[in-house]
C-alpha cells in the first residue's frame, strides 16, 4: 500500500510541469501544530532537513506553531538528522507522574516539565538555530488582548468564548480576543502576507528563545501562559495554532509583513518570488485557526496555497497504524499511566512513517505530475 500523497496549488502543479522540483525551487517550509500527530512527519524531517535542503545554497524560511515550531527549529540545529531523532524520542517518552486523586496532571506542572525539556533540549545551542547560515525560523504565538491578556480562572474561559463566538462570524473578528505574534530569526521579513488577520513581528534572539517557543506550543488549559516575553508587547501568550492552526497563510501573494507593526495588503515583497512552500503535513486539510476545526467550510483550500506542494499521509495508510489512526493527544487518555504502552504505539507509528521518506524519495527522482493531486 502506498503511504505518500502529494498534492498541488495551480501555481506548484505549472512549476513543476515546466521545470521539475530541485531544493532551490524551495522558498519556504511550514510546520503545523497538532502536538502528537507531528510525529508521523519525522522520517519526512530527517530526509528533507538532512539531505535534500541540505544540497542547496540558498536561503529558506521556516514557518511553525506548537509541535511545528520545535521541528522548525530543530531543523536549524548542526546535524539536523541526529537533532531529529532526539526530538521524536524525547517527545514519545514524554510522561506527567499524576498526584494521588488527579485525574490529569495542572497546567503549572506540565508547564514547567515542559520548559526543563526545551532547556535541556535547546541548551547552549540557541547561537545554532539563530545564525543558521541559510534558514531564518519563524515562531508563532496567540497573543491574548483585553480579557486575555492575562490568565484568569473566570475571565481566561470567558475570554476564549468570546474569541470562538467572533471567529464564528469572521476569522478576522477573533482579532479582538487573539492577535498573531512571530518571533523571527536574523531579522528576517515574514514570507507571507498578513492582511488576512491582526499580526505583529518580534526579532528572535537568545534571550526569547526559549519564551518564545514555549509559548508557541501552550495550549489553553493545558499548559500555562507565557508572559514577559523579552523584546515582545506585554500580555498573554498562547499555542500559535490557536491563530493558526495549520498556518494557512498567504505564501502566495506578493505582499510581505515586515517590521513589528502590521501591514497592508499593498506592501511590496522584498524577496520578490515567494518561491513554492514545500508542507510535510499530517492531512490534506489546512486549516486555518484551532477554531476552526469545526467549521468544515474553511478546510478548503485558497488563492493563498496556489504555490505549495502538500505532503501527507494516505488515510488507508493510517489505518494501518496503531489503533487505525496517527498519534493524537487522545492516546494520554487512552493509555494513561501506561507509558510503556502508548511508547510502543507511537514507536510503530514512527517506524512506519520511514515509508512516506522513501515514497518522497522516490518521486523525486522521477517526479510525476500524474501522481500529484489537487491541493
Amino acid at each position: 500500500m502506498k503511504a505518500l500523497r502529494i498534492y498541488a496549488g495551480p501555481k506548484a502543479r505549472q512549476h513543476i510541469e515546466q521545470n521539475g522540483l530541485q531544493p532551490q525551487d524551495i522558498g519556504v517550509v511550514p510546520g503545523a501544530a497538532g502536538g502528537p500527530k507531528g510525529l508521523i512527519l519525522g522520517a519526512l524531517d530527517r530526509f528533507i532537513f538532512g539531505e535534500w535542503l541540505a544540497a542547496s545554497s540558498h536561503e529558506v524560511h521556516l514557518v511553525g506553531a506548537s509541535i511545528g515550531a520545535w521541528r522548525m527549529a530543530t531543523a536549524c540545529l548542526n546535524d539536523p538528522v541526529a537533532a531529529f531523532e532526539r526530538l521524536e524520542h524525547d517527545y514519545i517518552h514524554q510522561h506527567y507522574e499524576l498526584q494521588p486523586g488527579q485525574k490529569r496532571p495542572t497546567a503549572e506542572f506540565v508547564s514547567a516539565q515542559f520548559g526543563q525539556s526545551l532547556q535541556s533540549f535547546y541548551g547552549g545551542r540557541v547561537q545554532e538555530v539563530l545564525s543558521h547560515p541559510r534558514y531564518r525560523l519563524h515562531i508563532v504565538t496567540s497573543r491574548g488582548r483585553h480579557m486575555l491578556s492575562h490568565e484568569h480562572k473566570l475571565g481566561t474561559p470567558l475570554g476564549y468564548l468570546g474569541a470562538f463566538l467572533s471567529n464564528s462570524l469572521h476569522r478576522k473578528a477573533m482579532g479582538a480576543w487573539l492577535e498573531r505574534v512571530v518571533f523571527s530569526s536574523q531579522n528576517a521579513a515574514l514570507p507571507f502576507a498578513t492582511s488576512d488577520y491582526r499580526t505583529r513581528q518580534v526579532h528572535l534572539d537568545e534571550a526569547n528563545f526559549n519564551p518564545a517557543l514555549q509559548a508557541s506550543c501552550s495550549i489553553p488549559f493545558v499548559l500555562k501562559s507565557v508572559h514577559k516575553i523579552p523584546g515582545a508587547p506585554p500580555g498573554a501568550y498562547w499555542d500559535g495554532g490557536i491563530t493558526d492552526y495549520h498556518l494557512h497563510l498567504n505564501y502566495a501573494s506578493n505582499s510581505i509583513a515586515a517590521g513589528a507593526v502590521p501591514v497592508s495588503a499593498t506592501g511590496t515583497n522584498a524577496l520578490k518570488n515567494p518561491g513554492l512552500v514545500l508542507y510535510p503535513h499530517f492531512q490534506k486539510a489546512v486549516v486555518p485557526g484551532w477554531l476552526d476545526k469545526g467549521l468544515k467550510w474553511r478546510h478548503k483550500p485558497t488563492h493563498f496555497l496556489d504555490n505549495m506542494l502538500l505532503l501527507a499521509p494516505d488515510p488507508d495508510w493510517i489505518k494501518t497504524l496503531p489503533n487505525g489512526k496517527l498519534p493524537d493527544r487522545t492516546d494520554f487518555t487512552r493509555y494513561g499511566p501506561d507509558l510503556q504502552g502508548r511508547v510502543k504505539a507511537w514507536s510503530a507509528a514512527t517506524a512506519a512513517s520511514q515509508q512516506l521518506a522513501d515514497e518522497w524519495q522516490a518521486w523525486l527522482d522521477r517526479p510525476d505530475v500524474g501522481c500529484v493531486g489537487q491541493l
